[in-house]
């Protein structure tokens, strides 16, 4: 009753700004439902789960979505109605936006995006998140966001030779992910011999 009380108050707001603020200071209302659902693990369809575990991620609250996801994900949650997509598409769409938009940046994306790769490896996923997800670790390495570009030169050959197998498969899944110049450049910096 609570969340479709909550998701209606949501309904009623334009501003995507003002919904993940609202989710925000609404997410610590469920903290003891999820404590309970993760410490029991009933295994079962749960709305409310499913539902909290989006709102975290768009509140940036990435440490307690990936405890929500390894569960939901173990015992084959469905997202909340709303979505059209599988929940491992959900977390590689969610997670990698996130990466790239520069809500997360540092090891702690790097981080994230591997973790995420790890729990949806096995789940049939299009190739589009896959290949986005691989973008958002590999321009994690390198520190770059949609909204900063790096210098290849001012990056280590060790960042480099990292982030170019994420870049390189992202490009295998879809070839208009838009990292051909990257690939270039990472290719020339770890072949260079100096």
């Amino acid at each position: 009753a609570q969340l479709h009380q909550h998701k209606r108050t949501l309904k009623d707001m334009h501003s995507v700004e003002l919904k993940i603020a609202a989710k925000a200071k609404l997410l610590p209302e469920y903290d003891a439902y999820v404590d309970g659902v993760l410490q029991a693990r009933p295994g079962t369809q749960d709305e409310v789960i499913a539902t909290v575990l989006v709102w975290h991620i768009d509140a940036g609250n990435f440490e307690r979505a990936m405890q929500i996801a390894e569960y939901a994900l173990a015992c084959g949650m469905t997202p909340p109605d709303s979505y059209e997509r599988n929940l491992p598409t959900v977390l590689q769409d969610e997670v990698s936006a996130a990466i790239l938009g520069g809500k997360l940046v540092g090891e702690s994306a790097v981080a994230l995006a591997k973790k995420v790769m790890e729990l949806t490896q096995n789940a049939d996923t299009p190739d589009q998140p896959k290949a986005k997800l691989c973008k958002a670790a590999g321009w994690a390495i390198l520190g770059k966001t949609s909204s900063t570009d790096v210098k290849i030169q001012d990056r280590t050959k060790e960042q480099c030779a990292e982030a170019l197998p994420f870049l390189l498969r992202a490009m295998e899944l879809d070839k208009n992910i838009g990292v051909k110049k990257d690939i270039e450049r990472l290719e020339r910096k770890v072949s260079n011999p100096s």
